[in-house]
């Protein structure tokens, strides 16, 4: 079994991960989802959140050696941040989506150096539109955005598009793909239902009105 197919495994055992065609999710965005994924839910289960946390702890390693700052993104990826980089035993500080109105008005908590090369975690990237927000608030304030990793990723065309652009190397532990395929292999979306799953990924936002 790959590597991603054993952390879809780990997030569909905690229920992180929530299927429905007949009834789907409403995000956001206004978008209609077949598929919910809440890897809050993981740190709530200590062998799993501790096999993600050295997963991508790993990943950070492997791919980032240079790398001398964790940030994470608000709210959902600081606890994996500092986790990982408490595993990693390097500085951590977090972005929030824009500055506090009031206090300090930080965007980015923590003490860190100009010139630092910091690695970016997130729990899941959706559009992408989020994370180029963090990677733009961490130049900003003078800091070297080595690449972003991430424990899920649901692979949009427009999010690969801009990360592409962005020049900054993305790494996922699992994806939309992966976790769909293993979903059929345990018999929890049918066979002839893929089709349908799939062709969300490509077009979400107009995914409702065609998914019958």
């Amino acid at each position: 079994m790959t590597n991603a197919k054993l952390i879809a495994e780990k997030l569909l055992q905690v229920n992180a991960v929530k299927l429905n065609l007949e009834n789907p999710f409403t995000w956001a965005s206004g978008w209609k989802s077949p598929i919910y994924c809440d890897n809050r839910r993981i740190l709530s289960f200590p062998f799993v959140r501790d096999y993600i946390k050295s997963e991508m702890s790993n990943l950070v390693f492997e791919k980032f050696q240079d790398a001398q700052l964790i940030a994470g993104v608000a709210t959902a990826g600081i606890a994996w941040g500092a986790l990982i980089a408490d595993q990693l035993k390097l500085p951590f500080v977090y972005v929030r989506p824009k500055p506090k109105e009031h206090g300090l008005g930080n965007q980015i908590e923590g003490y860190f150096e100009k010139g630092q090369k910091v690695v970016i975690i997130e729990d899941l990237v959706s559009t992408g539109k989020s994370s180029l927000q963090v990677v733009t608030a961490l130049q900003e304030a003078g800091l070297q955005v080595e690449g972003m990793v991430s424990i899920f990723t649901y692979g949009f065309p427009v999010a690969s598009t801009m990360l592409q652009e962005s020049g900054i190397p993305f790494f996922p532990l699992t994806n939309y793909e992966t976790l769909i395929q293993l979903a059929v292999e345990k018999g929890l979306i049918a066979q002839k239902q893929l089709e349908r799953i799939l062709a969300w990924r490509e077009n979400p936002s107009n995914w409702n009105n065609h998914n019958k």
